[in-house]
């Protein structure tokens, strides 16, 4: 699915299913939420936090990505409602870094 489509699907599903959106700020406060998710999951299994059981641990790659989905859901919720066109956003970022950053990761010995 295109990210067009994705803000498209989100946008249906949130006013047919979930009624309406929240406010911005309620959705930012939750975009957080999902981001720490994400990031005690991404401690567990790639850094040196263990998991609290066995069972935690075998469905912990399948989570993540669940809570990846999560993640971008209320991302593009917030898009929609600022009138955000992620695609164009992501293209005019994707041409900034290029310009930006082109010459400084060709020249940063670490990255060799």
């Amino acid at each position: 699915m295109s990210i067009e489509e994705a803000q498209q699907r989100v946008d249906e599903w949130i006013r047919t299913v979930g009624i309406r959106y929240y406010n911005e700020l309620t959705n930012t406060a939750i975009l957080m939420e999902e981001v720490g998710e994400v990031a005690r999951l991404m401690a567990r299994i790639y850094g040196e936090q263990s998991f609290k059981t066995k069972e935690a641990e075998a469905t912990a790659q399948e989570d993540l990505a669940g809570e990846m989905a999560d993640v971008l859901f209320v991302l593009i919720c917030l898009a929609n409602q600022t009138g955000v066109n992620l695609s164009d956003a992501l293209e005019a970022s994707l041409e900034k870094k290029t310009r930006r950053d082109a010459q400084r990761h060709a020249e940063n010995r670490k990255l060799r």
